[in-house]
């Protein structure tokens, strides 16, 4: 192939924003004529290695776009330290249909033994189906929009919480929340009832969120939207930042309970 030829079909995947095969062409080409390929399997290779390439990207994009804390897949998750967690049921949970069936996911147990991990863990798989996903603790997100119903922008940061199509939002229970922050955090919750699933994670169990929440009816009404379609995930077990110690031997495991 001539090196002007070589030009005008760089030109070409460059105008058709194909880059990755922009980028690969003279490697593509090279290897195809090596093992003369077949006109089918050659095309078949690039369009393969650029669907990848795009997908690949598209993944990164929506990662960014979540603002998950960190980034661990539920393969590093270690069932094994969790032997109360059900491993069948969150692999089954990773399928995404919960997603498709408009069900939220609460994930509850003791600081330490996974929970954001888990919803991360999730969240990565959702963004992997193709879902936009969108994380939040629950002090930030009551904060933001505390802040816009001061403004008189709640409509448009509701809109930032409605849009996503999974929203996890972590850590409910660990600061106390006002009467209008649990005002608030009721509307989005309807807002988001049978439209938009949530992935949700606590250290109280449903009994306590009425302390948590400061009145116990909006506490009530946020959870029979909530649990109307939904999975619980209730861990009972030792924190993984005690793991290295109960090895050692320095913390006895009852008392990691206390």
């Amino acid at each position: 192939m001539n090196p002007a030829q070589l030009e005008r079909l760089s030109e070409h995947l460059a105008k058709l924003r194909l880059f990755k095969s922009q980028e690969r062409l003279e490697a593509l080409l090279q290897h195809a004529a090596a093992q003369e390929m077949p006109y089918a399997d050659f095309l078949e290779q690039v369009l393969a290695e650029e669907v990848a390439a795009k997908a690949s990207k598209n993944v990164s994009m929506r990662t960014v776009m979540a603002r998950l804390p960190f980034v661990k897949p539920l393969e590093t998750f270690d069932f094994g330290y969790q032997p109360s967690i059900d491993k069948k049921q969150v692999q089954s949970l990773a399928s995404c249909h919960f997603i498709e069936h408009g069900e939220n996911v609460l994930v509850l147990g003791p600081p330490g033994v996974g929970k954001t991990h888990l919803a991360v863990a999730l969240g990565l798989k959702a963004i992997a189906s193709g879902y936009r996903v969108l994380f939040t603790t629950a002090a930030n997100l009551i904060s933001i929009l505390t802040k816009a119903h001061a403004e008189g922008r709640l409509e448009e940061k509701l809109k930032v919480f409605t849009t996503p199509r999974l929203l996890i939002i972590d850590e409910i229970g660990y600061l106390p929340i006002d009467r209008l922050g649990a005002n608030l955090f009721f509307q989005l919750i309807s807002r988001r009832y049978e439209r938009g699933p949530m992935i949700l994670t606590s250290n109280q169990s449903f009994a306590a969120w009425g302390d948590v929440f400061g009145d116990r009816v909006i506490a009530t009404a946020i959870l029979d939207r909530l649990l109307h379609h939904a999975v619980t995930l209730n861990i009972r077990g030792n924190s993984y930042r005690l793991k290295e110690k109960l090895k050692a031997g320095l913390v006895r495991p009852e008392e990691t309970q206390s």
